[in-house]
């Protein structure tokens, strides 16, 4: 976050004839230099000079002057009402905004109001509904180093989800901020930056990070920070985070009342899905890859109720489990769901009556509740006794534990019930909040006042009868408050005891002594009693903040519930299939791609048989043939698995995978300056660097950014590579038919194809996976199905029509690199060379400098 606006020079050179409020202005815009202030004045925020030129230019709202004792300056504001959009804007211009509201009632100043900063809003720290714009988390992340460690302590300020790791392995923590995608990141003075470019990065006080400081602020939420953490960087990260949280809050008192969980976790404790493998299959974000749909995984599985749920699917999507007896809990569960339809409809019903648990208690413990939001607090518990009852006699050990962790809480729920009103307003102030019977004080001033009303509004008719005038009213107004009206035509039968209010052009005003002690006794009534019921609202909110444990403990015990409802309505709606662990290799009858098969009328299922023995599969066939789905379809199949899911499929046996590897799909990377070729070949890399025989890769194409023989060769020594020294389970589609070789010099390794139906010239694709390599590629073919001219497609045929002639002349010899390389083939320097590099001992890198040394000797 680079821009800045600090206070306005022209101001602050007459800061000596600035009027009260432009010295307040400037003040705040020097103590929050690094923000742009808005400044309460009245119904809007507003902002001078420098600021107000930068507002009206990115908010698009109206510039203008405003000429005092100073001289002539910009000005101008939003409404209040309406200021989260404009917030939006600003934010999205790299500004953290600093709101400084009046902190002083106008009515009860006699001079210029106090202005304070009660917070400072930034991506990553954002708690205002309108601004979230929906359930998922929005995290602000810190990343600190400290002995050879890295570390990153991952936060939502607006449900109080606080999570830290660390690790000596850079890749790792990159992996973990992709997992997490924060919206904003702070990163310690001794560590890399290592936030993607969707994450805006802010500066801080390099102070947050000091150990010391950091060791302090952990400790003042959940003790001391040796027995909670494992490294020093993670206390930094920890320490430094809370201190930025605390520092989101503006004038306010610091600390976060709600925070009070931190879960230190090892990413080995789940699959890792690195960014590029969540990009690729679409599991949260769409990339134009399955065609024909904007769904993503997350889209088709989230069949959840409320708010809570809905987070809590996306985490389990982010990280699936590698503990299988955690993993096999949540299937149980699910199966008892799927198999009790009265049960799982009537806890959806249920769960759509619960409101966001996590962000409610936020606000109260932030002290920004108003009174509805503690109703729907109420609502919400109100819910539990029933989720409860469901749940009664449920054989799942996991729903079992659901239901004894849903705490009712008849202390706070009944709390609400008695002090709230049923129905109250929005505005806190200005009473209606607190239900009558709470507190004997209130409604004797309550009834003091509807009595004078009542008084008041059977005056009229008194009046009219005692002066015999027809049209007298009686009514009130903010100025002049109540007031008796007569207009002039009756004024010669004005009583002696009413003394003149008001002069209107037709018409007189009037009040009389008694009328004005009505008054008094009303406003003093009213005014005591809105007094005391604010009072008495800040005390009930502040009672349930004391309970924001029990409450955020509850939340965590529906959001999981919700998940679970989820999957098992998924599971029985669209026949998912119970996957189990018995074996150690990858098989599944049936399996289906769980988002495109939403997307078409009829899906064609397909098997997938991989195991210890045959672990390697090459997978040919045309465009268009199914390749990619269904290696995407394996994936998602895994991950929805280990997440705790059902899964598309007749039947699943599954091995536990402990990251999902994918190289697929082409594109640049415009922005780092890296091609298509160098962004394939970065990916790859990784994923021989770091895949293991628990994994599983999925290669689609590898080599397609350079030329066909460089191509050919990086896709054959990598896939050797992965079958001698990874061991990987791996799924390889390619057009390189000549890879189909591998399957005979390579134990581990197998060939399928997508079988092609032709008639003539023309393909149809019945999406049917097969044993064997496919006997050609219909290239041609398939250009003409997607509408290629006629021409071209003909010119195509003939030309491939002379090369095949030529091969069969022998003019064209075997690939070089094949293990079964034909001892007469030509023997020149460069393929001599190519053959005697001992790719097994080479690390990927090695072979790749190797390989570029060829080419570049070979143009």
């Amino acid at each position: 976050m680079d821009a800045a606006l600090g206070p306005p020079a022209k101001m602050v050179e007459r800061r000596g004839d600035l009027t009260p409020m432009l010295s307040q202005y400037v003040e705040l815009t020097e103590q929050y230099d690094d923000a742009f202030v808005l400044f309460q004045s009245g119904d809007f925020y507003k902002a001078f000079c420098e600021g107000a030129e930068v507002l009206a230019r990115i908010c698009e709202v109206t510039l203008t002057e405003r000429e005092d004792s100073t001289g002539t300056y910009a000005m101008t504001g939003v409404p209040i009402d309406n200021a989260e959009s404009y917030i939006e804007k600003l934010l999205d211009a790299g500004y953290r905004v600093a709101i400084a509201d009046q902190v002083q009632d106008p009515d009860e100043v006699s001079g210029v109001v106090d202005r304070a900063v009660t917070r400072i809003i930034t991506p990553g720290t954002l708690t205002e509904d309108e601004l979230l714009g929906g359930a998922e988390n929005n995290y602000v992340a810190a990343l600190a180093a400290a002995d050879g460690r890295l570390a990153i302590a991952v936060l939502d300020v607006s449900t109080g989800d606080f999570y830290a790791t660390s690790t000596d392995d850079r890749s790792t923590i990159r992996d973990e901020l992709g997992r997490f995608a924060p919206a904003e990141g702070i990163v310690g003075p001794d560590a890399p930056n290592l936030f993607g470019a969707d994450c805006v990065v802010s500066p801080v006080d390099g102070r947050y990070f000091s150990p010391d400081r950091a060791g302090e602020r952990v400790a003042a939420y959940f003790g001391p920070a040796d027995r909670l953490l494992g490294s020093d960087a993670e206390v930094r990260a920890c320490g430094a985070l809370l201190s930025y949280a605390e520092y989101a809050r503006g004038g306010q008192d610091g600390r976060l009342e709600y925070l009070n969980h931190l879960t230190r976790y090892d990413p080995r404790e789940y699959m890792v899905l690195d960014t590029v493998a969540l990009e690729s299959l679409e599991i949260f974000e769409r990339r134009s890859v399955t065609g024909g749909t904007d769904l993503t995984l997350v889209d088709v599985i989230d069949e959840t109720a409320c708010a809570l749920g809905r987070r809590r699917l996306t985490e389990w999507l982010r990280r699936p489990l590698l503990d299988r007896d955690r993993i096999e809990a949540r299937h149980a569960a699910v199966e008892e769901l799927v198999s009790d339809l009265q049960t799982r409809e009537r806890l959806k019903e249920l769960l759509a009556d619960v409101y966001d648990l996590e962000r409610l208690i936020s606000r109260v413990s932030r002290s920004r509740a108003d009174a509805r939001d503690l109703r729907s607090l109420s609502d919400t518990l109100d819910v539990i006794p029933e989720i409860r009852a469901e749940l009664s006699g449920v054989d799942a050990q996991l729903l079992a534990d659901l239901s004894d962790r849903l705490d009712e809480m008849d202390d706070v729920r009944g709390l609400i019930d008695d002090a709230i009103a049923a129905d109250p307003p929005t505005e806190i102030t200005e009473g209606g909040v607190v239900s009558e019977g709470y507190d004997e004080h209130l409604d004797e001033l309550r009834a003091t006042e509807r009595e004078g009303k009542e008084w008041i509004a059977d005056l009229e008719e008194r009046e009219r009868e005692r002066t015999g005038i027809d049209s007298l009213k009686v009514g009130h107004n903010a100025v002049h408050g109540y007031y008796i009206e007569v207009t002039d035509a009756n004024l010669d039968r004005v009583p002696e005891d009413y003394q003149r209010r008001q002069t209107l052009k037709n018409a007189e005003r009037y009040y009389t002594p008694e009328l004005k002690e009505r008054e008094d006794e009303i406003l003093r009534a009213e005014g005591r009693a809105d007094d005391l019921e604010y009072e008495l609202f800040v005390e009930v909110r502040d009672d349930v903040a004391a309970e924001s444990e029990r409450i955020q403990a509850v939340a965590d015990a529906v959001a999981t519930l919700d998940a679970l409802v989820s999957f098992g309505t998924v599971a029985a709606e669209r026949d998912y299939c119970r996957p189990s662990f018995d074996g150690k290799g990858i098989h599944v009858d049936g399996g289906r791609h769980p988002v495109v098969e939403r997307t078409r009328d009829a899906f064609v299922p397909n098997d997938t048989h991989l195991d210890e023995d045959t672990f390697l599969a090459v997978i040919t066939g045309p465009n268009m043939s199914g390749k990619s789905t269904y290696m995407r379809q394996v994936a998602l199949i895994a991950i929805l698995a280990q997440a705790g899911s059902f899964v598309p499929a007749q039947s699943a046996d599954l091995r536990i995978v402990d990251r999902v590897f994918t190289r697929v799909g082409a594109s640049d990377d415009i922005a780092g300056g890296r091609s298509t070729f160098m962004v394939e070949m970065s990916e790859l890399a990784t994923i021989l660097e770091s895949a293991t025989d628990d994994s599983l890769v999925l290669l689609d194409e590898v080599g397609r950014g350079t030329s066909t023989t460089d191509g050919l060769a990086i896709a054959r020594a990598a896939t050797e590579f992965v079958h001698d020294e990874v061991g990987a389970t791996t799924l390889f589609a390619t057009h390189h038919h000549e890879l189909t070789d591998l399957a005979a010099d390579l134990d581990g390794a197998q060939n399928l194809h997508f079988r092609t139906d032709r008639e003539g010239s023309d393909v149809s694709f019945p999406y049917e996976i097969a044993p064997g390599a496919a006997a050609a590629s219909y290239g041609v073919e398939v250009a003409g199905v997607a509408g290629v001219p006629d021409p071209v497609v003909e010119r195509s045929r003939e030309l491939l029509d002379d090369r095949n002639g030529e091969a069969s002349d022998g003019q064209h010899a075997e690939p070089s690199g094949s293990r079964r390389e034909s001892e007469d083939n030509p023997d020149d320097g460069l393929a001599a060379e190519l053959r005697s590099l001992n790719v097994a001992e080479m690390t990927p890198i090695e072979a790749l400098n190797a390989l570029a040394e060829l080419q570049r000797r070979a143009e």
